[in-house]
């Protein structure tokens, strides 16, 4: 078959969990005989915005879209007329039997009608609720509480505050780097993204001085620039949102894809049928991630996070927690934690409450060194206060054996059955998450309670084959139709 991989991102620059997913997908799908392609999307200041460029990775070929999120109007943010014509190019030139989608963030919804018309069959996996929710699809209010319920008015007055595009000064910018870049050959792009750090030398004296003043100037200007929108604006764009996903994108989908049980039925509620979506399980790399002896546990309880730096992710909840016990506990335990760095004003917070406490902020973890500290962890903590899906570290620690606390909430609550994996604790509460950690660490034998069945996740093979079990059968459904 000729397979079309649709994604946000991509990697190597981008390997978060739907971005793994996606690469793990294409790869599999290529052992079994079939040829696969893979439309993205990359920010790029240095490019012409909505430009289109050719790539490779593992023997795929990769489109990738250039979005600078030059917006005039939220509703390009799901509606971009130039990504959908983009997109139909790729199509028409290679006539895919089946489009697989993974996420529309950059696109636009006129994507999913390009690939009904072309008459492939298609299928999309949810993997956060973007569908719903335009907040980055993680059902958070800007005020930082969950939004257990969709109002769309509680909705408008979150957004008034969201950055969905580039400022127009930003814009501007990004399109001089790109003209300059074009003329000269002189990439601006990586300085741009620098905020505040210093021309080089060689970039000053290729500048002139009025143009570096300019450049400068703009970078500024737009440290602290926001487009905010008026909450009258954002409910009408919301309603119109709302009704292009359920009168153009749900007609246009064969079959959705949910990898937790929890958010199919958060689909479910929001008006999807029940036999148009089905729950379908991520696998992991047992052989890397189950192959690896278990280093035994010593005096020292060692206790790590990984994941983003971001508030939704709950860095700061674990950090809080771990202030609250006592010195000896903590004495008797290390806290580790890994993920790329946030953003200036909450990395700064993470730095001051983990000085305070005595825990260390590791920085990322390459990819390759993730199953190697999984099986050192004694636990390992999830605090994210989100409906999170089915979170890949969760999943490559259930492979892993390593024992689980995660709030009691979503995909996480699905995934780790308390007194088999781990532990859950009241999602948001360093209160609750301080005593269960302070129980583990005064009674470290219950560590060892965990895991006394062989069950695992399943395997990335199995999780492929039934991807494309679902592909013959769509594909089977519209040949009788």
């Amino acid at each position: 078959m000729r397979l079309l991989l649709v994604s946000h991102r991509y990697p190597p620059v981008h390997a978060a969990g739907t971005e793994l997913y996606t690469a793990q997908l294409a790869a599999g799908l290529v052992r079994r005989g079939h040829e696969v392609r893979v439309f993205t999307a990359e920010k790029d200041i240095s490019a012409p915005d909505l430009s289109v460029r050719e790539r490779e990775l593992d023997g795929v070929r990769v489109f990738e879209l250039v979005n600078n999120l030059h917006y005039q109007d939220p509703r390009q943010s799901w509606e971009l007329p130039a990504a959908a014509e983009a997109f139909a190019r790729v199509v028409d030139e290679w006539k895919p039997d089946l489009i697989h989608f993974q996420h529309l963030l950059h696109f636009s919804v006129g994507c999913a009608e390009v690939a009904r018309k072309s008459g492939a069959g298609v299928v999309m996996t949810l993997h956060d609720y973007w569908l719903q929710c335009a907040r980055f699809g993680q059902r958070i209010h800007v005020e930082g509480t969950v939004c257990y319920e969709i109002d769309r008015a509680r909705c408008a007055q979150c957004l008034s505050h969201f950055k969905y595009a580039q400022t127009k000064a930003e814009q501007k910018l990004a399109g001089w780097i790109s003209g300059l870049k074009e003329k000269t050959g002189i990439d601006l792009g990586p300085v741009a993204r620098g905020a505040g750090r210093a021309l080089s030398r060689g970039t000053e004296r290729a500048l002139s001085r009025g143009t570096e003043r300019a450049l400068s100037r703009m970078a500024v200007e737009d440290a602290t620039a926001r487009d905010q929108l008026s909450e009258e604006l954002w409910t009408a764009r919301l309603a119109e949102r709302d009704y292009d996903f359920r009168t153009r994108l749900l007609p246009s989908i064969d079959r959705f894809l949910s990898p937790s049980a929890f958010l199919r039925d958060r689909f479910v509620e929001w008006g999807m049928q029940p036999e148009h979506i089905e729950h379908l399980a991520t696998g992991v790399d047992l052989e890397a991630f189950g192959g690896l002896p278990r280093e035994p546990r010593g005096d020292i309880v060692r206790i790590a996070f990984l994941g983003s730096m971001i508030p939704a992710k709950g860095p700061e909840v674990l950090l809080e927690a771990w202030s609250r016990l006592s010195t000896d506990q903590r004495s008797r335990a290390q806290l580790e934690l890994f993920g790329p760095a946030a953003q200036p004003d909450y990395a700064r917070r993470l730095e001051s409450l983990a000085q305070a406490c005595g825990a260390e902020l590791r920085g990322p973890l390459q990819r390759e060194a993730v199953a190697a500290q999984l099986v050192r962890t004694d636990l390992l903590v999830v605090p994210s206060v989100w409906f999170e899906n089915a979170p890949l570290v969760i999943l490559e620690a259930l492979a892993a054996r390593t024992p689980l606390l995660v709030s009691r909430l979503g995909g996480m609550a699905e995934l780790v059955q308390s007194g088999e994996h781990g532990l859950h604790f009241a999602p948001g509460d360093a209160d609750d998450l301080a005593r269960n950690l302070g129980e583990l660490i005064d009674r470290p034998e219950r560590l060892d309670d965990f895991y006394r069945s062989g069950e695992r996740p399943p395997t990335l093979d199995e999780m492929h084959d039934a991807v494309f079990a679902v592909y013959e059968r769509v594909l089977g459904e519209r040949a009788a139709r």
